[in-house]
C-alpha cells in the first residue's frame, strides 16, 4: 500500500488529520480501527479527529468527519475551518466555498486575515432551558441546544476549578441525553463582561480538549440568552486561543450564525502502514 499523504492541522487547539480522499486512497474496510489507531498520540499522528475530504455533485466538496474514537460525528467548527482552509490550498475550492457535512452545507470563506477562517454555522436548535439532572457528583443545572451537535452548557462562577473530565463525563453520559449524549461545556463570564470563558468534555474524544468550536457558538447563544449579549461574542477556550461568534437574533431565535477563528497548519507528511498496524 502507498503512503497516504496527509495534512495536520489545529484550530485554536483542537487538532485533526486532514486527508484528500477524493481518488478513494483510504479504503472503508476497518475504518473505525485506521482511524483510532492514527489518532492515538505518542503511537501514531494523534490527533483530535480525522477529515475526509471527497467529491460532492452539488458543492464544491463533502467531508466524512470522525472523532478520534473512529465513531463518525455530525459537524465540528473548529474542524470546519480547518478542511476549509485546507481545500482553499489545495485547489480543492476558491477563497468562498460550500461543503456538505452530515449536518447541512456549511458556507466558508478565507478572511484575508493570516490563518483566520470564517464558516457560516447551521442555525441552533432544540433548545431546552433550565434542565436538572442528578449526577454521583450532585444535582447540575443545564441548557441544553444543538449547534450541529447536541451540547449540555453549564455556567459556572469559576470554570478553572471545575473537574471538566469528572463531571463532563457525568453530564455527557447522562440518561437525561440517552441514546446519543452530548458535549458537556462549563462557561463563565469574565469580570469585565466582554468574554466567555468555555472548557468542553468532548464526546468521541472522552475528554477535555483544548477548544470546540460547536461548543463555543452554544456557550456564546446561550450566554446571549442569559446575559443579553450583544453579537459579536468573543470566547477564550482551553488553548488560550480566541474564537468569534457572530450572530442575529429574533427573540429566542438565533440564526446568521457564524464561527471565526485560525485554522492553522501544523505540517504535511505521509502516512505509512507502521502508522496503524502496531
Amino acid at each position: 500500500m502507498k503512503p497516504i499523504e496527509f495534512f495536520k492541522m489545529s484550530g485554536s487547539g483542537n487538532d485533526f488529520i486532514i486527508i484528500d480522499n477524493r481518488s478513494q486512497i483510504v479504503e472503508k474496510e476497518n475504518l473505525p480501527e485506521f482511524i483510532s489507531s492514527i489518532c492515538q498520540r505518542k503511537l501514531s499522528v494523534g490527533a483530535d479527529g480525522l477529515i475526509l475530504v471527497e467529491d460532492c455533485e452539488k458543492n464544491d466538496f463533502k467531508w466524512h468527519f470522525f472523532n478520534s474514537d473512529g465513531t463518525r460525528a455530525d459537524m465540528c467548527g473548529n474542524g470546519a475551518r480547518c478542511v476549509a482552509r485546507f481545500a482553499h490550498l489545495n485547489g480543492i475550492a476558491g477563497s468562498s466555498m460550500a461543503f456538505e457535512t452530515d449536518a447541512g452545507v456549511i458556507l466558508a470563506n478565507m478572511t484575508g486575515k493570516n490563518d483566520r477562517v470564517r464558516i457560516k454555522m447551521t442555525d441552533p436548535v432544540d433548545y431546552q432551558d433550565r434542565i436538572q439532572i442528578e449526577t454521583d457528583l450532585g444535582n447540575i443545572i443545564v441548557d441544553f441546544l444543538n449547534t450541529g451537535v447536541p451540547h449540555a452548557v453549564i455556567e459556572t462562577e469559576d470554570v478553572d476549578k471545575i473537574d471538566v473530565t469528572g463531571l463532563g463525563r457525568a453530564v455527557r453520559f447522562h440518561e437525561r441525553f440517552a441514546p446519543n449524549g452530548a458535549n458537556a461545556n462549563f462557561y463563565m463570564l469574565e469580570k469585565d463582561g466582554t468574554i466567555l470563558v468555555n472548557r468542553t468534555y468532548e464526546r468521541g474524544v472522552e475528554d477535555e480538549t483544548l477548544a470546540c468550536g460547536t461548543g463555543c457558538v452554544a456557550v456564546a447563544v446561550t450566554a446571549a440568552r442569559r446575559h443579553d449579549l450583544l453579537s459579536p461574542v468573543v470566547v477564550r477556550t482551553k488553548s488560550s486561543g480566541y474564537l468569534t461568534v457572530h450572530f442575529q437574533r429574533d427573540e429566542d431565535r438565533f440564526f446568521e450564525v457564524y464561527l471565526e477563528g485560525d485554522a492553522r497548519i501544523i505540517y504535511k507528511g505521509e502516512l505509512f502502514q507502521d502508522a496503524w498496524n502496531y
